[in-house]
């Protein structure tokens, strides 16, 4: 059985990956004409980590990449509303929340790659679905064959739109800027994820290796991010916040700073149809507010690949996947929802009552609700 891939992101890759090991011929498409090494991290949460764990990459990643032992929700001055410790789900699960420059990820999963075909400047065009197997365009002129395909195209999926074509992207009405800088901070926050709440605003402090810091910053708008907002109005927006935030964005080159706004995928079901499914973004997007976007694509890497070991026909594989996965990445999707708006309220007086109940509620529930995104029931 020939399985085709459309999108060569985190979620694509290890998939493959997941899908080699299990032997199944494999061959992935993607739409850029080369693999970019854009400035962005990403943590790997525990989940994720149990994952690569399970392909045997822990090594390789752990090379590359800082142990975080702290989650931290802090006020503008750092000060902590809010914090779980990661210790005792690294006993539980054998596995580390690990940071890393997304750049390094992608370049490590791709040199793991054994048997798959990758093929670069491949933009899907359209998909038609025949009787015995797909027939793939490409708008370079160029078709493929498969036996099945997987459509881990992101977000602004043209797998999902083939199939799905009435589902609704949900804008959050904030933007997003991230980037990343070698700057020295305090050696505190050299194995903790420090995220600020202010006045509508946050900003996150994520170190890397090698005195390399990831960050990210956002704020709320009213109607068009662009008109609104540049990047040279960074150092404005985030003035009152901790010092360290103004060296940070000063250390920071900004053609190296990255833009978006934040969306997300208005939960649907089902994912798949006949031998095509989704995966990652295309299936469940969800806006980062929990860093779980890439986590549960990676999940969905094992997931599918287990499922289409185990069961007979593609079609009955998708449908245990689904049952599989659902309920958790769409709960993902709503909390996070409700997290960022949270996140980002702009009365004072509510942000005051916020920050006030959030330093009562007892560790122990921040845990329990970790708990059940972090562990793995297949």
């Amino acid at each position: 059985m020939k399985i085709t891939i459309i999108g060569a992101g985190i979620g694509g890759i290890t998939t493959a990956i997941a899908l080699e090991k299990k032997g199944f011929n494999v061959e992935i498409f993607e739409s850029f004409s080369k693999m970019k090494r854009i400035g962005a991290g990403i943590v790997l949460a525990n989940n994720a980590m149990q994952v690569y764990r399970r392909l045997n990459l822990t090594d390789e990643i752990h090379k590359k990449s800082n142990h975080i032992s702290r989650l931290n929700i802090v006020d503008e001055q750092l000060d902590i509303l809010s914090q779980v410790k990661l210790e005792g789900f690294e006993k539980r699960f054998d596995a580390h929340y690990r940071s890393i420059h997304r750049g390094d990820l992608q370049e490590l999963l791709i040199k793991n790659l054994t048997s798959t075909k990758l093929h670069f400047g491949k933009k899907l065009k359209n998909i038609i679905e025949r009787e015995n197997d797909i027939q793939v365009f490409f708008e370079d002129g160029t078709s493929h064959h498969t036996d099945v395909l997987i459509g881990a195209d992101g977000i602004n999926s043209v797998v999902r739109n083939h199939l799905f074509p009435k589902t609704s992207i949900r804008n959050a009405k904030q933007v997003c800027w991230r980037g990343i800088t070698r700057v020295s901070i305090p050696t505190r926050f050299l194995k903790e994820l420090n995220e600020s709440w202010g006045n509508g605003r946050r900003f996150g402090i994520v170190p890397l290796v090698d005195n390399e810091v990831y960050w990210f910053a956002l704020t709320n708008y009213k109607n068009d991010f662009r008109k609104e907002f540049s990047i040279e109005d960074l150092p404005h927006l985030f003035q009152s916040f901790h010092p360290i935030v103004q060296q940070i964005l000063a250390s920071t080159s900004k053609e190296n700073i990255i833009t978006n706004e934040i969306n997300d995928l208005k939960p649907f079901a089902p994912w798949h149809h006949n031998k095509i499914c989704l995966i990652g973004d295309a299936a469940h997007a969800t806006t980062p507010n929990m860093g779980q976007g890439a986590c549960q694509a990676i999940e969905d890497a094992l997931a599918l690949s287990i499922c289409l070991e185990k069961e007979n026909t593609p079609e009955e594989a998708f449908l245990s996947f689904q049952k599989l996965r659902t309920k958790k990445a769409n709960g993902i999707i709503s909390q996070s929802w409700q997290v960022g708006k949270l996140a980002q309220l702009e009365n004072g007086f509510v942000r005051k009552s916020r920050n006030f109940f959030m330093k009562l509620v007892p560790a122990s529930i921040g845990e329990k609700q970790s708990a059940k995104i972090l562990e793995l029931d297949y």
